[in-house]
């Protein structure tokens, strides 16, 4: 079965959004300092040379994505097509009209369990990427989240959203490995359970 796995770039201080985050400033105040990582030389995102690339490359080999109601309407759900694979989203409220128009993206109201266990099976031998820090927590929660790949950028937020602001529980992490670059340490941890 497939893994699932948080992909999530964070500032030391541990916030993967700027403050004024909302849907007219998707990410907040200075968002686009967290995923310098990944900007090629003329500044626009895409793959970044060396050790940084093969961790994009390696982040693009999804079968199936899992995020957050927040995280998808903030982005219009990747107008329905992120890289061709099924979305699905957890929610306790039915999608808005736009999601009627993107046949990829499935929102699930049984639980962030009936989500993963959609999005598993859906991504076959490919990993599910995991966004939003709240069904982050919620996966953590009920124990359906793996692995955990945080790009940790050096700079302190001091304001935000964090990724981490509310857990159930004490959750114990190995590290699995890690990558030291100019631009962001990326560390790979496995959820113990």
């Amino acid at each position: 079965m497939s893994a699932s796995v948080l992909y999530m770039s964070m500032s030391l201080d541990g916030y993967i959004a700027g403050p004024n985050d909302d849907p007219g400033n998707p990410g907040g105040d200075g968002f686009g300092r967290l995923h310098e990582w990944f900007t090629t030389p003329d500044g626009e995102f895409g793959r970044p040379a060396g050790p940084a690339g093969e961790l994009f490359d390696e982040m693009n080999t999804y079968g199936a994505v899992l995020a957050g109601r927040r995280t998808v309407e903030q982005v219009d759900h990747w107008n329905g097509d992120r890289q061709g694979v099924p979305i699905f989203v957890p929610s306790h409220r039915p999608p808005g009209p736009s999601v009627a128009n993107y046949p990829l993206v499935t929102y699930v109201t049984e639980g962030i369990e009936s989500a993963m266990a959609q999005a598993k099976a859906a991504a076959g031998d490919r990993y599910v990427l995991v966004h939003g820090a709240y069904t982050a927590q919620r996966a953590l929660e009920a124990g359906v989240l793996d692995e955990l790949q945080i790009h940790q950028i050096p700079v302190l937020f001091g304001g935000g959203r964090r990724q981490f602001e509310v857990l159930p529980s004490h959750v114990e992490l190995e590290i699995v490995r890690v990558i030291d670059t100019p631009e962001a340490t990326h560390i790979r941890y496995r959820v113990r359970r």
